[in-house]
């Protein structure tokens, strides 16, 4: 049924009836989705994510000239973000028990994309001075978004158990 604007107007004017917002599954679940992105988070600081950037990239010969660039380091900041919210996002399979390691294999994809972004990312700003270096690069930046991908998973498997989620 369709109403026009003076009955919509009159029927919340007069408080007689109120009409009903629709909403889809896929609305519920989107706006779910976003309010536990937002209260996970809350738990991270810039602070972390510069401390983070320095450690994997900051003391690597290959990397420690490229970090100086802000926009390199804001491309780390990003797939930080992007891991943690992954972990975060399969951590409720280690609520309900499974161990981290075989809930890993469900985002592989995902976590690959993540890291050859970085990593394609370095090799576009560093114009190819990292040359013989570059497996070593791949493996920091594996080992990066690993790190933010299993701080995601622990700190959404502690939300589910504290019923914070």
């Amino acid at each position: 049924m369709h109403y026009t604007l003076p009955q919509v107007e009159h029927y919340f004017l007069r408080g007689e009836k109120t009409l009903n917002v629709v909403t889809t599954f896929i609305d519920k679940k989107k706006q779910k989705q976003v309010k536990y992105e937002r209260s996970m988070l809350r738990e991270l600081s810039l602070n972390i994510l510069q401390a983070r950037v320095k450690q994997y990239f900051g003391s690597s010969r290959l990397t420690s000239n490229l970090i100086m660039n802000s926009g390199i380091e804001e491309a780390c900041y990003d797939v930080a973000i992007e891991a943690y919210l992954l972990g975060a996002k399969f951590s409720r399979f280690g609520y309900f028990g499974e161990p981290m390691e075989t809930v890993k294999p469900r985002c592989e994809k995902e976590e690959r994309h993540l890291i050859d972004t970085l990593y394609n990312f370095f090799l576009f700003w560093g114009k190819g001075e990292e040359g013989v270096g570059s497996e070593e690069l791949y493996y920091l930046c594996e080992q990066y978004v690993e790190s933010w991908w299993r701080d995601g998973f622990m700190k959404g498997e502690k939300k589910y158990k504290l019923r914070l989620h």
